[in-house]
């Protein structure tokens, strides 16, 4: 019955704030990006570039999402690795609790009495003096602990709701977005498909570098001239998708199969946009790459985006930087799922891969020559 006291005390009487651990606090803050996301989606409704304003919502809700993902993960490895010690202390915690109980309840003339007299009383009296303090530190730091767990516990509790919030949220943003690409009629374009030489191309083409060698017989009434010089920008684009790179260019997939490219994982739905400003060469599917866009943000230079469910635009039309290409194919995950693999501390949720390849003069190059590959985290 003490025991059970003395740790209902503990849980009541900690803190609830103070002792919050980072994990707690980046799980809160990302519920309250999600807010800001949800504003945003409300505001971009009547913006006069509904698909900038659409665009930017997305990512912030994807941002939101993430973080919020990461939070509960990080949550969740807190509070099994403070339950797994107070477990291991179970039997130091039990004598803790034996000792402040004795001291609880002994009078206290007979504490101050010694057998040896008033030179052991006096000697007792200094180890009782140094000892409790001690026991009393270690009482807090038990304290603390416990309502780490609590907090942590109904964080994770929490979080369902407001990644349901999140999910429909930025479920709505993209369907406005494919609706508001539609309807966008203010775009320039360079050029003008010719859908048969493009079917004949297709039909002839046996390798991405033949296609693309090809792309200029597809053009009609191209416009002289090119988009702004990048070069300056080698290294520090931005990736098309947020996520993290599987494959490195070059490296042998499960099959020993090597591409030039790169291979990106993310998350099912994923915006993906342009790196810079570019040319749309080509969208629609091609060989076993997929749905594929191929942009050219300057002459002689080619992106090749492959691997997307959704994709927006045109042949010809003439995308700014950030605008969105597509999204990724899956499903968003169910609510449960997300719970369930932040529990077990789980990054399995990048189930979609996107393959980019950099052209140069039809040459394939290391796209990490250009992409900030290496800082591509789990943004």
């Amino acid at each position: 019955m003490l025991r059970a006291a003395l740790f209902g005390l503990v849980l009541a009487t900690a803190p609830a704030m103070a002792q919050t651990a980072d994990p707690a606090t980046a799980a809160r803050a990302a519920a309250e990006r999600l807010d800001r996301a949800t504003a945003q989606l409300d505001a971009a409704e009547d913006a006069r570039n509904r698909v900038k304003a659409l665009t930017e919502t997305i990512r912030a809700f994807e941002d939101g999402l993430q973080a919020m993902r990461e939070g509960l993960r990080q949550a969740s490895i807190r509070e099994l690795a403070l339950t797994r010690e107070l477990a291991a202390r179970e039997d130091e915690i039990a004598r803790l609790l034996g000792v402040l109980q004795t001291v609880g309840k002994a009078p206290a003339p007979t504490l101050l009495l010694h057998p040896a007299g008033p030179t052991g009383t006096a000697r007792s009296g200094m180890i009782l003096s140094d000892v409790t303090p001690a026991l009393n530190a270690r009482a807090q730091a038990l304290r603390d602990k416990l309502d780490e767990v609590r907090t942590l516990r109904q964080l994770q509790a929490s979080a369902a709701e407001t990644l349901r919030d999140g999910l429909t949220g930025v479920q709505k943003a993209r369907t406005a977005l494919s609706q508001a690409v539609a309807d966008r009629t203010d775009l320039p374009r360079r050029f003008t498909e010719d859908p048969i030489r493009t079917a004949l191309l297709i039909a002839s083409a046996e390798t991405l570098e033949g296609f693309a060698s090809g792309l200029t017989q597809i053009a009609e009434n191209e416009a002289q001239g090119s988009l702004p010089d990048i070069s300056h920008r080698r290294g520090e684009l931005p990736l098309p998708v947020q996520g993290r790179v599987l494959r490195a260019a070059g490296e042998a997939d499960a099959a020993g199969i090597t591409r030039p490219g790169i291979v990106v994982a993310t998350r099912p739905r994923a915006l993906v946009s342009t790196p810079a400003a570019a040319t749309i060469r080509y969208r629609g599917e091609l060989l076993d790459y997929g749905n594929v866009m191929i942009l050219e943000p300057q002459a002689g230079l080619l992106f090749v985006v492959a691997g997307l469910d959704v994709v927006y635009g045109e042949a010809g039309q003439v995308l700014p930087s950030g605008s969105p290409i597509g999204l990724m194919g899956g499903d968003d995950p169910a609510i449960g799922t997300i719970l369930s693999q932040s529990s077990e501390g789980a990054g399995t949720d990048r189930t979609e891969t996107l393959y980019i390849e950099v052209r140069e003069d039809n040459v394939p190059v290391d796209p990490g020559s250009w992409f900030r590959t290496d800082r591509m985290d789990d943004k």
